[in-house]
């Protein structure tokens, strides 16, 4: 007899379920069948990316491809935003570009003090 409370298979004599202690069905009460949901297995979503990993050989390549100064950065900002079904070469590109970004914010912190600490240089002299 199977217990309606927990689903636990429990022995026709039992009065009580031997799992739960819930009470089994008697001998007045009609036997109901509960039917248990249908659970579908879990299943990895479909998508388009790719997971192949970037050999050294490939890093080495993109960053040379980054490094040309006028294509190299629209390959970049290509590579950054999608054009690649690849994750790693996104993320790549895109860890790249915050490292581009972050050099020119310094360089033009640099350049601004040092073309401050020149015009004050010139102006005590």
């Amino acid at each position: 007899m199977i217990c309606r409370n927990c689903g636990t298979e429990n022995d026709e004599k039992n009065i009580i379920c031997s799992n739960c202690g819930a009470t089994l069905k008697t001998e007045d009460q009609p036997q109901q069948t509960q039917q248990q949901p249908y659970q579908q297995p879990y299943q990895q979503p479909v998508t388009n990316e790719d997971y192949t990993p970037i050999s050294m050989w490939g890093y080495f390549g993109y960053e040379l491809l980054f490094s040309i100064p006028c294509v190299g950065f629209i390959a970049l900002i290509i590579f950054s935003f999608g054009g690649s079904k690849n994750v790693n070469v996104k993320n790549f590109a895109r860890s790249y570009f915050c490292f581009l970004i972050i050099a020119v914010i310094f360089a033009a912190i640099l350049i601004a003090t040092g073309a401050f600490a020149t015009f004050s240089s010139l102006m005590y002299q």
